[in-house]
């Protein structure tokens, strides 16, 4: 199947402003990418693009005052299947585990593994190790706190998320990446698209979204403690240890988002033939001609 996606979104800046994106499709997913625009500024900017500590693709750049905009649209082929289901999945001992899964069992910013490691214990230490206790930590988080987007704060901890039984789906996320640390879990922070696709239409849909990814049975995992239930369509673009490490935007100065634009539905007609993004280094709105 194909995706079309892509996005939006305006700042206003009250000077000439750094910027660091982490928007880019994620290198795992770039060879599926039919058709894409590339990063269009306006005004126009040069631009330069990296790869961060955590493999992310980022953008750098000056935005200079005023009214910003970034739009990108793309048509991405996706296999059309479920996200995996791995129930027999077992648990990997620490000592185990490949050294790239230790960071992801300590605490960071939004996941105080100090402040939830008794009450984890207390709630999935019965629960048999592997898939089954991960499942129980996703179906916690799920049933203990109400999603709604006027509940965002981006100040928001985990150990908050749970007292305060609220959140979007980064504090879904956030929670539940905390339990399973607290648990010798080894779990990261992803966000990407996730339409609506082969569900219900959500009258209030946000395509970008937050899950989870959790280390079991020797490989990651996808968990999504906000819907609980495996979902077809979804595009990494930035993993880490938690939302300090992937924002969307970060700006180094003030600014208001006065614009944020998304989507991300089933494409049913093919992208325009022969045009693909150059996508690397340079100004970033270069168009070149596909192999």
């Amino acid at each position: 199947m194909l995706i079309r996606l892509g996005y939006e979104l305006a700042l206003d800046l009250p000077q000439d402003t750094p910027v660091v994106t982490a928007l880019e499709i994620h290198s795992d997913r770039r060879q599926d990418i039919r058709w894409e625009s590339g990063f269009l500024p306006t005004p126009m900017v040069k631009t330069q693009t990296y790869v961060d500590a955590y493999g992310n693709r980022c953008r750098r750049f000056v935005a200079p005052a005023g009214r910003f905009t970034m739009r990108y649209d793309a048509v991405v082929e996706d296999s059309g299947l479920l996200d995996p289901v791995a129930p027999k999945a077992q648990e990997t001992p620490v000592a185990e585990l490949p050294t790239e899964c230790i960071g992801y069992l300590l605490g960071s910013r939004y996941c105080e593994t100090d402040h939830l490691s008794t009450l984890a214990w207390n709630l999935f230490g019965q629960t048999r190790p592997g898939w089954e206790r991960v499942q129980a930590i996703m179906d916690y988080v799920h049933d203990r706190l109400s999603f709604g987007y006027g509940y965002a704060r981006s100040t928001r901890t985990a150990a908050q998320a749970h007292e305060e039984r609220v959140g979007v789906c980064r504090d879904f996320a956030h929670l539940a990446i905390a339990f399973c640390r607290a648990m010798n879990i080894p779990a990261r922070y992803v966000n990407g698209y996730l339409g609506d696709i082969n569900v219900p239409a959500d009258p209030a849909p946000m395509d970008f979204s937050a899950w989870v990814e959790a280390y079991v049975g020797g490989r990651w995992y996808t968990f999504d403690p906000r819907h609980n239930k495996p979902r077809t369509g979804r595009v990494v673009v930035a993993r880490g240890r938690d939302a300090t490490d992937v924002p969307l935007v970060h700006t180094f100065g003030a600014h208001v988002l006065s614009k944020f634009e998304v989507w991300t539905y089933e494409e049913t007609s093919q992208p325009a033939a022969g045009r693909k993004a150059d996508g690397d280094e340079g100004n970033g709105f270069r168009i070149s001609a596909a192999a």
